[in-house]
């Protein structure tokens, strides 16, 4: 059975605008949305769907959360930017709130995830030059191959997808890569002295939600101790709530030396991200040396502020917890033959589909798209199920029912 996939004459005006004014920088799934509450997207014809892909873990706390959406709009109302330049009064209360319920000494407030990433670098750095004593110019960052954390120049220069990389150079000196999930290939690289950081997702989630074993992190943990290099998380994906803890790093209960946070640090409002480090670190970088226009900004301090508090008020890294096992459990009962596996930890999830056909992964999210689920395939073969973190046990049965017959639809 095949459906037309169609969309709307009122969607296809939409989509012709963008078309014709937009860059060609992204292949979305052909849906207009206009409206979003809780679990669910609503398009412009007035269809809802299941959000299962959550902004890319931005939206864990649910579309226009009524608290966090009532902050947003009584900040404001008030006061949204002074810049850096001047003190504002919610700064400071957000940076001790913050450091504070992630446990370290300073925050260096940013906007996006990717500038999370680069001030993680910068700091590192610094460190290097500073505290370990690497010599000027030389210090080196460590990453895992399948790494994603944006489409800066210095994010592309760390990575191993040609669609990111490829046509840009030239790249950024400095990086280096060793296998996701290698310990031995860590440590070779830890024997050059002037390797700074070790920057790593505790799960890979652009690389199609990619979980290392038991024991990885632990493992990281262990050898940047020992050779005296930081370990930085990229937990701007895998952070807040959305694997079933706080933070992915909890599952094996270690501390980072820089944490990497962003997407549901807004609740899905606006760009907001953080990088959190003891003063050994913080503190190499001086005034001048590092900032950003809008990073720290008031509206931003208070919706932060929110945002952590509705996770944990509202339990969401418990019912991420068990709605995610619920999740596989469901998907794994299917039997299709599409597919090959299911993975995942807490509502951070994927599937493989197992088809000679490379086109049949966005022909199962069109499906899928016409029966009232959103999703998307990422790097051909495998597609990400991550609803909002409120999502309950008859939805996400419902969900997968839906899944069955996007499924059926292509056997």
């Amino acid at each position: 059975m095949t459906t037309n996939h169609d969309v709307s004459a009122k969607a296809a005006k939409y989509l012709a605008l963008e078309d014709q004014y937009g860059a060609h920088n992204y292949h979305p799934i052909p849906v207009v949305l206009e409206r979003g509450e809780g679990v669910y997207l609503y398009d412009v014809d007035g269809k809802r769907y299941f959000d299962f892909l959550s902004g890319y873990s931005a939206v864990n706390q649910g579309h226009c959360h009524p608290a966090i959406i009532k902050t947003l709009q009584e900040q404001a109302a008030k006061l949204t930017l002074t810049s850096r330049a001047f003190h504002n009064n919610l700064l400071g209360e957000y940076e001790q709130y913050i450091t504070k319920y992630f446990g370290y000494d300073k925050v260096l407030p940013m906007n996006t995830g990717v500038e999370g990433g680069e001030t993680a670098i910068k700091l590192a750095r610094r460190w290097g030059y500073n505290v370990k004593g690497i010599a000027d110019n030389e210090a080196k960052i460590i990453f895992a191959e399948g790494n994603f954390w944006g489409r800066t120049l210095a994010a592309i220069s760390s990575s191993t997808d040609p669609s990111s990389f490829k046509g840009f150079g030239p790249y950024m000196p400095g990086f280096g890569l060793v296998p996701y999930n290698d310990l031995v290939a860590l440590e070779k690289a830890f024997q050059d002295k002037t390797v700074a950081a070790f920057m790593v997702e505790p799960i890979q989630g652009e690389a199609g939600v990619v979980l290392p074993d038991d024991g990885y992190l632990k493992g990281v943990r262990t050898l940047c101790t020992q050779y005296n290099v930081l370990f930085i998380a990229d937990e701007i994906q895998t952070g807040l709530a959305r694997t079933g803890k706080m933070l992915a790093c909890d599952h094996e209960e270690v501390r980072p030396d820089i944490l990497i946070l962003g997407k549901a640090l807004s609740g899905g409002t606006l760009p907001i991200s953080a990088v959190l480090a003891d003063d050994i670190v913080m503190m190499q970088i001086k005034p001048g040396e590092h900032g950003s226009t809008y990073g720290g900004n008031p509206l931003a301090c208070a919706v932060a502020m929110k945002s952590l508090e509705v996770l944990k008020s509202e339990k969401m890294a418990e019912n991420a917890e068990a709605m995610g096992a619920i999740l596989r459990s469901e998907l794994e009962k299917l039997n299709s033959p599409l597919i090959k596996l299911v993975r995942g930890r807490g509502l951070l999830n994927a599937i493989v589909i197992d088809h000679k056909d490379p086109e049949i992964s966005w022909e199962l999210c069109l499906h899928l798209r016409d029966l009232g689920l959103l999703a998307k395939p990422t790097h051909g073969d495998k597609i990400r199920f991550a609803p909002p973190l409120i999502i309950n046990e008859f939805q996400i049965k419902e969900a997968v029912q839906i899944i069955a017959t996007a499924l059926s639809r292509l056997s």
